[in-house]
């Protein structure tokens, strides 16, 4: 009972629009509400949600394979404060065909208008619907064409089969309004249920609990699926492929192409466990299901946390699951990011930060402490580099993004990520980890299923952890964290000894003795991507060719490791590494390999422009719009 009368004290800045509904483990949980606060409002976002706002939509699609349309009807609940007559959505290149009012007896067509349209932003959909009753609801018939940057449809040589198309959806940031039309905004959080037709033998999965049985309807099949929780729209998520399911536990299991499910369901194997440990920590999963699905290596991102179903990119995949630090990454998200949703994407630390502090406590109660000291001292490395590079008065190297620094995916990912995750390691540290650890999980459970912001997230530490300790406030410098750029004086450092070894054999390399083979073989893959961090940057073609023999880099399974090497290589023009380098650009669509290979070939002269220009020729239809967007950024830039 505490939990739940605790969610239901909102904090005065939500509006009092807010109901209940039947969740999965029957207990009753808010449809969010929205923040009114100035610093929640999304200028990434036509929406107006203090007017009108949309609470849940129904999907009634056809998936079109030759065409590369999406197509059917969205059905809309939607919330009007009283004499409001219209609700406005956000749309980019939905070619929408009627809007219907379905509020009373009698369907009526509604006025719809579309207004200009912003090369980011897409354009705003007004819908008229006139005075009347509070709820309303709308039905959209509607096609998203070829080209829907959200949607990426392969071909069968894309896939690992090769003989069934495949399709995914990548929504976040704010990309859903290319194939859904709703109120692309995070803090407007929706519960959702949808109907999906597909041609045979294809299988649909969703970020959603399957209902019912498939249906069979000839030369194509339905599949119905349902999120009961209200969550932020990018987390509408689909995918259709030649794919099957392996168990991994009682409520966990993972889904990929029939070529690629034995690995893996190896390489995701504790994943039961990880659940149960993040439980432990802070409180119940509340989802119901935790499945994963790895896709084909077009995915732009390492995972999504789409709910229920996570998304991963093979790429992780590296045999011994010294990658898994993913799945614990994408997991904990059903807490920070899921749960607990930044309102505004000028707070996304609130969702990344924290996520992957969260993520390195299953991977220390996992695997221990040693390996999550070395993976949180490359997170705190990359940090340092991030902010270095940018400057340690940058703006964009504060946590919360001031208003200004334009695009929903704004900041840096040392900041958003790593410094996030250096934040709640400070506090852990200054307070105490048992402390800790009961403000984060209430934080968790007092904020369930509604939008927040970093203000709230300040005024809850003050209120539930300083507690008016004016020392301890001084100890913590929260607001220099939160609101301040670079790094606050009193940020926990990492394990100094966490890679004494590695960093000795690196110093003893770097000055000119042997490459470290046998110590290589036993090392971590921490430890392997310390090492390779440490290596001079500038080698002679010959240093380079020992190094690789030596270590075995051109023939290693772990992208990780691979990805250093190459950009080790191409950053010294090394021509030996450039058949492999554009191998593994025409397969892996993941943007944080691709996008910084790309610009380190651009940063080499025109030995290297050229290179760049011609791979991405052939490469660059094979990438989703989230990693095609970031390179055409790099190649322009570069000329």
């Amino acid at each position: 009972m505490r939990r739940i009368a605790a969610a239901l004290m909102l904090p005065a800045s939500l509006s009092a629009c807010a109901s209940v509904d039947a969740t999965q483990d029957n207990r009753p949980a808010m449809v969010a509400p929205v923040l009114t606060s100035a610093d929640a409002s999304d200028p990434f976002s036509y929406a107006r949600p203090q007017e009108a706002r949309v609470t849940r939509v129904d999907l009634d699609l056809a998936l079109d394979f030759a065409t590369k349309t999406v197509s059917g009807t969205a059905t809309l609940d939607v919330l009007a404060k009283p004499g409001t007559n219209a609700v406005v959505l956000d749309s980019k290149g939905l070619e929408i065909r009627s809007v219907t009012d379905l509020t009373t007896g009698t369907p009526r067509p509604l006025v719809v208008t579309a207004a200009r349209r912003d090369d980011d932003k897409g354009s705003p959909v007004v819908v008229g619907f006139g005075p009347g009753p509070e709820k309303r609801r709308i039905a959209i018939a509607y096609t998203a064409p070829a080209g829907a940057e959200a949607l990426q449809w392969l071909a069968p040589e894309q896939t690992a089969g090769k003989v069934h198309p495949f399709l995914f959806s990548q929504g976040q940031p704010t990309l859903n309004r290319t194939w859904i039309p709703t109120q692309d905004s995070p803090g407007i959080r929706q519960t959702w249920r949808a109907r999906i037709t597909a041609p045979k033998p294809l299988t649909v999965v969703m970020s959603g609990l399957k209902v019912g049985e498939t249906e069979d309807l000839g030369d194509r099949r339905a599949f119905t699926f349902e999120m009961t929780k209200p969550v932020a729209p990018y987390l509408i998520a689909i995918a259709a492929g030649d794919i099957a399911f392996q168990a991994l536990g009682p409520r966990t299991g993972v889904w990929a192409e029939p070529a690629t499910l034995k690995a893996a369901a190896y390489e995701t194997a504790d994943t039961e466990k990880m659940v149960a440990v993040a439980e432990k920590l802070y409180g119940p999963y509340r989802w119901g299901r935790y499945d994963m699905i790895v896709l084909p290596p077009a995915f732009p991102y390492g995972g999504m946390e789409n709910p229920t179903l996570t998304f991963l990119t093979p790429t992780f995949i590296a045999g011994d699951r010294s990658l898994n630090g993913l799945v614990a990454h994408e997991l904990a998200h059903s807490w920070s990011g899921n749960l607990v949703t930044n309102a505004n994407w000028a707070d996304s630390w609130l969702n990344e930060g924290v996520t992957s502090y969260f993520e390195n406590r299953i991977v220390e109660a996992l695997y221990g402490p040693r390996r999550a000291r070395q993976e949180a001292a490359l997170s705190f490395a990359d940090m340092e580099t991030d902010i270095a590079e940018a400057g340690a008065t940058n703006p964009e190297t504060a946590l919360h993004l001031p208003e200004g620094v334009a695009g929903p995916e704004a900041g840096l990912t040392g900041v958003i990520y790593d410094k996030g995750a250096v934040f709640m390691r400070t506090i852990e540290q200054t307070v105490g980890r048992t402390r800790f650890d009961d403000w984060l999980r209430q934080w968790f459970d007092n904020h369930a299923f509604q939008p927040a912001t970093s203000a709230m997230i300040l005024e809850d530490l003050n209120r539930n952890l300083v507690r008016g300790d004016t020392a301890l406030a001084n100890r913590l410098m929260l607001e220099d964290w939160i609101y301040k750029p670079g790094i606050p004086a009193n940020a926990a450092q990492p394990d100094p000894a966490a890679f004494a070894e590695v960093d000795a054999a690196a110093a003893r390399y770097a000055a000119g003795d042997a490459t470290p083979e046998a110590a290589w073989v036993g090392w971590t893959t921490a430890e392997r991507m310390r090492f390779m961090a440490k290596v001079p940057q500038d080698r002679s073609a010959t240093q380079l060719a020992s190094l690789d023999r030596a270590l075995g880099l051109s023939r290693t399974g772990n992208n990780e490791v691979l990805f250093l090497w190459l950009k080790l290589a191409l950053a010294n023009r090394y021509d030996p590494a450039l058949p492999l380098a554009e191998r593994f650009l025409s397969t892996v669509g993941r943007r944080k390999f691709v996008a910084p290979l790309f610009e380190t070939l651009m940063g080499e002269g025109e030995w290297g422009r050229a290179q760049a220009k011609r791979i991405y020729a052939k490469t660059r239809s094979s990438y989703h719009a989230v990693t095609s967007s970031a390179v055409d950024k790099v190649l322009a830039g570069g000329k």
